[in-house]
């Protein structure tokens, strides 16, 4: 990068550090009007990966806020996912979060007195647009007393009340504490890659791709086998509309074709990366062969205790390190890379990037290759890469005091 375009950058991480520090010291503040009575109780059933029930329970809290309810502690449903059992207390320090939640939301371990009664359940996940809680889900809770739900998928929180985008975004930003033994595993992890490291999330894994829908050439015929075996239902597409589909940015990078971005990008092949994935992931060596100083945390953190973890406090491992390292870049935009760049943004570290699957796509439709392509892509990634927009917070941030 040239002396004057670092120099932009350094500026506008600058005037943005100072933006996110008055955001920061916004939080101090507690609402302390919460109602002397509650309208039930309500416990946020999350499913999903660990980022996406991460979300879920944020979004939960700014619900059970608006209703005026107490929240239960919330049930991480992650055996179809993950194909094992975790929940809530496996990753997060519960006492911590009650302690940090007080004065926005009044919080319960549990019930003792329904204790053997599960919750009416109330199916919120598939609404989209504009779903009114207070109308659809509210007589529910003054009804049952005792209700589950999961948010909808898309929600207006800017018509929030105050108090429930504080409860929300508190939850998200400051509530949410590793447990004691997860948190020394997550910093040992850290102490271990070399410094300075780029964290990268790349997005590689059979039922990934098979679920994007995509055709690739090129790729092992292991690779190509766990494709199609975790295909299913889901053919892939074919033709004019397969390069319509790619063009949209609907298929994942390769390891090969992200190594390729990041030369583009004039990311040393020296740099230290941690890549943050989860297992499974293919063509690995397409990234390895250009950049060889890639470690991985099951290489780092040996023992009984890691090759017991589950996928969800693994994928704590992934969060906690990919928040404090140098640099992010991610090949994919999912649950875990808005989460990632929002703490990002919010802790006051700026160097976060998302490739750009739809760029590369439509330059190489073009028929560009070698120098001419990696021009391209950087002028593609230009702005993000300079301006920091993809560390921009999500729209649960809160612009007032909480």
């Amino acid at each position: 990068m040239e002396r004057e375009e670092v120099g932009g950058v350094e500026a506008l991480q600058m005037v943005a550090s100072r933006t996110f520090d008055s955001m920061s010291k916004q939080l101090e503040y507690i609402d302390d009007t919460l109602p002397a009575e509650t309208n039930g109780y309500i416990r946020v059933d999350c499913y999903g990966g660990l980022n996406q029930m991460r979300r879920d329970l944020c979004d939960g809290v700014g619900v059970a806020r608006l209703l005026n309810a107490t929240l239960v502690l919330p049930k991480f449903e992650v055996a179809a996912y993950w194909n094992e059992s975790s929940g809530f207390a496996d990753v997060f320090d519960v006492d911590y979060f009650i302690q940090q939640m007080n004065g926005f939301i009044k919080v319960v371990k549990e019930l003792p007195e329904l204790s053997s009664k599960e919750p009416f359940h109330v199916d919120c996940s598939k609404r989209k647009g504009q779903y009114d809680y207070v109308e659809s889900v509210l007589p529910f809770l003054l009804e049952h007393h005792y209700i589950s739900l999961t948010p909808a998928m898309s929600q207006r929180r800017d018509r929030y009340p105050q108090y429930a985008k504080a409860a929300l975004c508190q939850t998200c930003y400051n509530a949410l504490r590793l447990t004691e033994s997860l948190e020394k595993k997550a910093s040992e992890l850290l102490e271990a890659i070399p410094k300075p490291f780029l964290s990268l999330h790349l997005r590689f894994e059979p039922d990934m791709v098979a679920y994007s829908q995509c055709e690739y050439v090129g790729l092992s015929p292991a690779s190509m086998q766990a494709i199609e075996a975790a295909r299913g239902d889901r053919k892939p597409w074919t033709g004019e509309l397969a390069v319509i589909w790619r063009k949209r940015g609907k298929c994942p990078l390769t390891p090969n074709e992200t190594a390729f971005i990041l030369q583009a990008l004039s990311i040393p092949t020296n740099t230290n990366i941690y890549l943050a994935a989860g297992d499974g992931l293919m063509e690995i060596e397409g990234l390895t062969s250009v950049y060889t100083n890639v470690v991985t945390k099951s290489a780092l953190l040996t023992g009984e205790d890691f090759t017991a973890m589950h996928g969800n406090t693994k994928a704590a491992l992934d969060y906690h390190v990919s928040i404090n390292s140098d640099s992010y870049m991610a090949t994919y935009f999912g649950n875990m890379d808005k989460m990632v760049a929002a703490m990002r943004a919010f802790k006051g570290l700026h160097k976060t990037l998302f490739l750009g699957r739809r760029g590369f796509a439509e330059l190489t439709a073009q028929g560009l290759k070698g120098k001419e392509l990696k021009q391209a892509l950087w002028k593609a990634h230009r702005d993000d890469f300079v301006m920091g927009r993809g560390s921009a917070l999500p729209d649960c941030f809160c612009e007032f005091k909480l």
